[in-house]
């Protein structure tokens, strides 16, 4: 019974958006885990439509559609609709897809998107790495948060791709978050805290001090989804102790039950 429920008896705290934290919250609800909601990040349309309907109304001139995250597949797709654009339709020309890992993948095949690409290591500089020798020349449209990092878009363009970026959504800091349970992360009462993004991270920073993280990490598990954001959490001092191989709700599930199968009791006098 233990082997199969590891985190049981662990309270695990996920940051993510609600709308986005029900597959991840059910993988470590059934390893065991009593799952605590604290949503550190929330998301919403661009002020400015313009660059983004721009891009869409030139779909077809585009070589590549490059999609970082499950958002960007979904408000790129939801503007494309409000403008009555049938993206996926057999009749358009239709430009290449890259996805960054298997979520977002998904996302965009439940979008009526056929997925070419999705890198091996599930990261926005593994994409552009793996592209590198396929992309020169090419043009290449990336929707993306405005809050998204330069490290891509500089490697796409240091490949030879002719890149235009548009902001498809915005990244938020929430109103407010949950004074109780924020006092019982603060007091490390919690077993770990789930980041899925760097933003939830700096977030959370901004709220409660970046000190006060940072020393929090020492005292309780922080687990990152990829390596993008795992960086983003050392980068600030912060020790990441948990880090998905896949990009995933189930792998980052995964890298949690992993991290207290071998930390158990039984795991070590093994």
């Amino acid at each position: 019974m233990k082997t199969n429920r590891p985190l049981e008896g662990k309270k695990i705290v996920v940051t993510r958006a609600p709308e986005q934290a029900r597959e991840l919250q059910h993988a470590l609800a059934e390893l065991g885990a009593q799952v605590l909601l604290l949503p550190t990040v929330g998301f919403a349309p661009p002020e400015d439509f313009r660059p983004l309907d721009a891009a869409l109304a030139r779909f077809q001139d585009f070589d590549w559609i490059l999609f970082t995250s499950q958002n960007a597949v979904r408000y790129f797709s939801s503007r494309a609709r409000e403008l009555c654009l049938d993206l996926a339709s057999p009749a358009n020309r239709r430009p290449r897809i890259a996805a960054v890992g298997p979520s977002t993948s998904q996302a965009a095949s439940e979008e009526g998107f056929s997925v070419d690409f999705v890198p091996s290591n599930h990261s926005g500089e593994a994409l552009a790495a793996e592209l590198s020798g396929a992309i020169r020349g090419s043009k290449m449209l990336l929707p993306r948060s405005d809050r998204a990092g330069s490290r891509l878009p500089e490697a796409l363009r240091q490949s030879g791709a002719q890149l235009t970026e548009v902001v498809a959504y915005r990244t938020l800091a929430p109103e407010s978050l949950a004074p109780e349970l924020l006092s019982q992360i603060l007091r490390a009462e919690v077993d770990a805290l789930v980041f899925s993004s760097p933003s939830a991270f700096q977030n959370l920073s901004d709220c409660v001090g970046a000190a006060a993280l940072v020393q929090l990490s020492s005292r309780v598990q922080f687990a990152a989804i990829g390596p993008t954001t795992a960086q983003a959490l050392r980068d600030a001092g912060a020790r990441v102790e948990m880090e998905a191989n896949e990009s995933s709700p189930a792998g980052i599930a995964d890298a949690v039950a992993k991290f207290y199968r071998r930390s158990s009791p039984a795991a070590r006098h093994a």
